[in-house]
Formats: C-alpha cells, structure tokens, sequence
C-alpha cells in the first residue's frame, strides 16, 4: 500500500491511531520497528538535532535532505510539521511537490506567519495568518498534489494565540471548506478542555488530530471517547534522546573511562543491526565476491573461428573488437574489476596476436585437431584451487560474474534458460528442475549437457561460463583421469567433463536470462555492441 494511502486511512479511521516524532534516518527505523504505523517529522526535533532554534532557521530544504533519510529508511508514512508552509501559496506549491518526490505521505501547516516561533515560546504574542491567505495555502496545495492520497492537515492556533473557542472554530471550518484533508487542534494547556470544547461543538465533521504535549497525564481513553481520529507524540524521541545523551557524556567526562556506562547504552552491533548491517553484507557478497578470496582464471581462447572469414583470416576469434576492444581485453578488464588477478589464456591460432601484461599465456599447439577440453587440459596445473573458467569469445554482463563467484557450490556452471534452438552449436542442458523465478536463488542440479537433447527437456544452453572450488577442482582433475583412460582427450568436448564429473559428484547450475552472447558470425559481433 502507498504511503500516502496508509496515512490516509489512519486519519479518517474510526480508531484512534497514533504516530510517534523520529527526526533523522535512525529515530525513524526506531519508531517503525517499535510498532507504529506512522511518523510524525516533528519541526522541532529535526531543528533541534541540527542543533538550530525551531525559527525556521533550518531551511526548508535542508528540512527536504533529513527527510528523505527518514524515507528511504521505514516503510511506514510520514506526516512532516511543515510549519507555515515556508512563504506564501507558491513556496505550499513547491513544497508538496518536493515531498511526494520523496515519498512523504503528507504535510500539517499552522495558521500564523513566515518564519514560525514555536507554539509553546510566548504564544499568545504570535500573531495568526489572515484565514482568506491561508485558505489560500491550502487550496494551493491541493492543488498541487499528483498523488489523490497525499494529505495536507491544517494546524490551528488559535487557542495557543489566546483566542477563544470562536475563533477556533471559524478559522477550522474555513480550512475543511478550503480543503484541508484534517483539522489539528492545538492547546498548551495542561488539560484537555481546549480540545474537548472544540469536539463537542465541532460535531465529527471533519478529522482532527491532536498533539497531547502539554496534557499528557490525560487518559488515552478519553481521546477516544471525544472522537478524536489521530494522536501525535510529538517531541519525546528528540527529548529522551538529549537526556540520554547528557547523562553518558557527562559519565564519560567525569569518571575518564567507559566502564560504567558500557552496559547502559546499546552495543555497537545494535547501531549496526538498525542501520541494516546484514543487508550489507549481503550486498557486498554479490557485488564484492572475491573480497578476501584467492580465485584466479583460466580463459580458453585458442580457436582461429574460421566463420568470420577475413576478420579472423590472421588473428583469433577472441581478438575481435567490439565497441573498439578486444573480446579478451574486455573479459580480462572484468575479472580484474573483481578482483581476479592472476589470469591465464590458453592460445593457440595466431597464438602472437595475443599478448596482455601481467597475464600467464599457455599455447595449445594442436588447436586445429584439438577441441576446447584439450585447451583446459593443457591448464590443468592452473586449476588448483578457486578458479573460474570461461570461453574466450563470450560477452557478459557484470552481474552474471558476482553471482557466479557468490554461489557456494564445488562446482557451478552458468546455464542460460532462455536459450534459442538452431542449428548451429549449442551446449543444450538438462537439470532436476528448470528455471523458476520464485525459487531462482535455490541450488538446481546439473544431469546431462549435449548438442542433441530433446527439445521437450531442455533447460537451457550453457553460456561456456563456470567456476570450481578446491575441492571442485579436485572432481575435475579426477575426472580428466578417467577420460584420459578410454579417450584421447583432444577428441572430447567440456560436455564430456562435465557429464563424467556428474556421474559421481555434483555439479550446480546457475540459471539467467540473457544478457550474454556468444560471438559466433559478424550478427553476433553487431550484437555485442550493444550488450
């Protein structure tokens, strides 16, 4: 549900809701995990924890900057004090379409003049906004609103000016006329009666919202039965967090040691829990995955790809340019990008052509009757530990990378689920389920791989793409034994490997759609220009 909806449907609910004041990003998610269904972005206390007077020093917005924090970091509507409105009509106009920019659910604006004082500093001394002015600001903002939802409540202070219930009531009914979703009645007595006179002659026809500050021994209950709608606790958070924090520091300055106040303040991991500390390290799982991790590469790049005709006539496949680089610089920069520094290509056609600083090549002599499991075969030394392996004529985007080096299986090949079926070359793969969005991050197992599969158990294509742990590498060089065997190993194909290793260990599949290519003809090599 929107924000502004939720907030909606407090303020016109039969029971009386509450929302509590938070004035930063933190007291925000503090309020939000304690319960409450809305935050009240309290004018005071955001001043005050930019340590300004309530005058409207703060402008509005820097007022704009704390709350998208406040946002960004709860699901939960705010309702911001937005004072008079910072100006006229045409600042209410900007200042509501700013906040629904930010996801604000709405704004309570007081009826007296630009810059503010605060209703409890001389009060009565303040003088009001002429009502025809600030019917005005409301019915501007109104207007200016692209959300039907957002809501703008009118502040009345009438009785904090020292008028009386007369001038409460006309200066309220000519904010409903003008638009106003809800009246707030303000009162710095230390009981209810302002507000119970004005319910009881206002009669329920229109919302009103009450901020019990001043007469706060007054039971919840009796708020009830007035038939008020909204209550705002509305400076407590900022209060409790001064007298907190005075009484620590002062701990700390007089005693020149942290002993005794350790055990009465939150820990360091609590701050780190409210601020999402574990989102992060998710995070870092998949966009930082070889952080603290020794993985190197093995890139296959010694087949000539004869299908290009002239374009590969004295250079390889794999040193086609695309967008002005080469395929191999390019996958060489993303691994490096990773974290991946100790690389290695086997290279064989025009074996010259390829040549990268800080990069260990290894010549495949025979690549004109060998196919690529040879090619890994002659790095099989290099295959020792974390390792990734990949087709030297493949582009991909970033993302595919950090997943793949995330996952924790021995050994995970990445499988493309929306593969096209032709005629030409594909590593076609069948697995125990195919690929489902809603369990997309869940471990699938690898069956079988071949170019002649059923089209019917097809789960995808492999993208020439996969990685193995220290113990994966050991499936793989066990596997290479037992080929070698039966087999001249220049004859075989990765989908052989991968079909042997599969026979007594696991092989893990991770599915994506698209966002690759395999640079098979000069449509390939357009393609991969834009990708």
């Amino acid at each position: 549900m929107k924000k502004t909806t939720q907030l909606k449907n407090l303020i016109q609910s039969r029971d009386l809701q509450f929302i509590m004041e938070a004035h930063n990003g933190l007291s925000a998610k503090i309020v939000e995990e304690a319960g409450f269904k809305g935050i009240w972005g309290s004018g005071l206390s955001i001043s005050a924890s930019l340590g300004v007077r309530d005058n409207n020093e703060a402008s509005w917005t820097q007022v704009l900057d704390v709350l998208e924090f406040m946002s960004d970091a709860t699901s939960i509507p705010i309702l911001l004090d937005g004072d008079t409105g910072y100006g006229n009509f045409n600042n209410m106009r900007r200042l509501v379409k700013k906040l629904e920019q930010r996801n604000i659910a709405g704004v309570c604006i007081e009826d007296k003049l630009f810059p503010k004082t605060n209703s409890f500093i001389g009060g009565e001394a303040q003088p009001l906004a002429d009502i025809e002015e600030f019917c005005g600001k409301i019915q501007a903002a109104k207007e200016s609103q692209t959300d039907d939802d957002f809501m703008v409540v009118a502040r009345v202070e009438a009785f904090i000016a020292g008028w009386g219930l007369d001038e409460a009531l006309r200066r309220a009914e000519a904010y409903r006329l003008a638009g106003a979703d809800a009246i707030l009645m303000h009162s710095k007595k230390s009981d209810p009666s302002d507000i119970e006179a004005f319910m009881k002659e206002w009669g329920n026809r229109h919302p009103v919202v009450i901020v019990p500050t001043k007469y706060y021994s007054t039971p919840t209950e009796y708020f009830k039965e007035l038939g008020i709608n909204l209550v705002i606790w509305a400076n407590h958070n900022i209060r409790s967090s001064i007298t907190a924090m005075q009484n620590t520091t002062k701990q700390v300055f007089n005693d020149e040691s942290l002993i005794n106040v350790e055990g009465n303040i939150a820990s360091v991991s609590e701050v780190f829990r409210i601020q999402g500390a574990d989102e992060l390290k998710e995070a870092e799982k998949k966009y930082l995955p070889t952080n603290n991790k020794d993985i190197s590469a093995v890139i296959l790049a010694a087949s000539q790809g004869e299908q290009f005709g002239e374009l590969t006539k004295d250079k390889p496949k794999s040193m086609l340019l695309v967008n002005g680089k080469p395929i191999l610089a390019t996958q060489i920069e993303q691994l490096n990008q990773v974290g991946i520094k100790r690389i290695s290509v086997v290279r064989g056609f025009a074996k010259e052509k390829i040549s990268f600083a800080n990069v260990n090549m290894i010549d495949n002599e025979q690549y004109d009757e060998s196919k690529e499991l040879y090619s890994l075969y002659l790095a099989l030394n290099r295959v020792n530990g974390d390792t990734l392996i990949t087709y030297g004529d493949i582009i991909y985007k970033s993302y595919i990378l950090n997943e793949l080096l995330n996952d924790p299986n021995d050994i995970t090949i990445i499988v493309d689920s929306d593969y096209e079926q032709s005629g030409s070359f594909h590593d076609y793969v069948t697995a125990d389920q195919p690929y489902c969005r809603k369990q997309f991050n869940q471990a699938v197992k690898f069956q079988q791989m071949s170019t002649d599969i059923p089209k019917e158990k097809i789960c995808g294509e492999f993208i020439g793409l996969w990685k193995v742990s220290k113990e994966g590498a050991k499936h793989v060089q066990d596997a290479f034994t037992k080929l070698s065997k039966e087999y001249d190993i220049k004859t075989l194909r990765l989908q052989d490997l991968f079909n042997e290793i599969a026979k007594e260990h696991t092989v893990a599949i991770k599915y994506i759609r698209g966002s690759w290519l395999d640079i098979d003809d000069i449509i390939d090599l357009q393609k991969a220009g834009e990708l």
